[in-house]
């Protein structure tokens, strides 16, 4: 296959040959999926349902949910697919659209991590003006730009990518479409504008990581001035779920793109693809149910009225 014009389809790399692993694998893989849905799925039910929630802070964390599921059904699904159907092939079109996909909800992620750091900023370094500057339209336009500006974005990684030509083979070391294993298989030097491209990203990337850093170091030198030590505990708590859902994403993404590269892929490699393709988006939800006073009522209230609702449906059916 000398080109894209021929390329038909892809090889991902598999977790294993052996029949009863890749169903062990399926199975793990799906548990993994369903919680990370029903987490994500909970969080912007309740944040949808509950009027005390519809503030700036749980408006970007309902998108952040909803790019979460995104994300992991990104490669996740196809993942099981495979290892079920005991095959490792995908599609031309499917490998571009997973990529297209992967930087979308990816680089999306982000951003609204980073506007989420702002509204903490102005939360508690300018509270009296936060109704003012973080209003209802504010945040929609900020959402809105995030997610319009991605799509441009990604589309421009996507079509550089898929521009090249493909003449070192169809195996990606990845079990999934990944730009850096892509660009292993071009054997032209068009690559390089996609390699620019990607330099550009990480300058972008490091400058909004500044950003947040910068926005947390005001944070905390205003927490530390408030006189009580209630009042300190109380803008803290606010703080902690989103910093600890940013250092979960950063870490991982930067332990992936440092590390040294190898000629073949290793089993450490994938699980550790696995981990930044997997881990934050099954782990935000959590960081947030468990850290966040509001959002713990809102689920009990969330759940506690299905069983109530559930209880009544049943009570009813049988008086019939």
């Amino acid at each position: 296959m000398s080109n894209q014009t021929t390329m038909t389809e892809f090889l991902l790399l598999g977790f294993s040959d052996i029949r009863e692993l890749q169903i062990l694998l399926f199975v793990v893989f799906l548990m993994i999926y369903l919680a990370a849905l029903v987490a994500n799925l909970l969080i912007i039910t309740a944040v949808a349902l509950n009027l005390h929630l519809h503030t700036p802070m749980f408006f970007f964390l309902m998108n952040l949910s909803i790019l979460d599921l995104g994300s992991i059904s990104v490669t996740i699904p196809k993942s099981m697919a495979n290892s079920l159907m005991n095959t490792r092939s995908i599609s031309y079109s499917g490998c571009v659209a997973q990529v297209f996909f992967f930087i979308f909800f990816a680089v999306a992620d982000f951003a609204l991590l980073t506007m989420m750091a702002y509204d903490r900023y102005v939360a508690i370094c300018k509270p009296l003006h936060y109704e003012t500057i973080m209003n209802r339209r504010a945040c929609v336009q900020m959402a809105a730009s995030a997610w319009i500006s991605v799509i441009f974005y990604s589309s421009l990684h996507t079509g550089n990518t898929f521009a090249i030509s493909f003449c070192g083979g169809i195996m990606v070391d990845q079990f999934f479409c990944e730009i850096p294993q892509l660009l292993k298989l071009s054997c032209s030097d068009t690559y390089l504008g996609e390699v620019e491209l990607l330099s550009l990203s990480a300058c972008l990337g490091l400058s909004c990581f500044i950003f947040i850093i910068g926005s947390y170091v005001q944070i905390f030198t205003t927490v530390l001035r408030i006189p009580s030590e209630q009042g300190r505990r109380k803008a803290f708590s606010t703080c902690i779920p989103h910093l600890t859902v940013v250092s979960l994403f950063v870490s991982t993404g930067t332990f992936v793109y440092l590390k040294p590269t190898s000629s073949s892929t290793s089993v450490l490699d994938l699980m550790v693809a696995v981990l930044y393709s997997v881990v934050p988006p099954m782990m935000n939800p959590i960081i947030y149910s468990m850290r966040n006073k509001e959002i713990k009522a809102a689920l009990r209230k969330l759940t506690g009225w299905r069983l109530f609702t559930k209880n009544k449906m049943s009570i009813f059916l049988l008086l019939t």
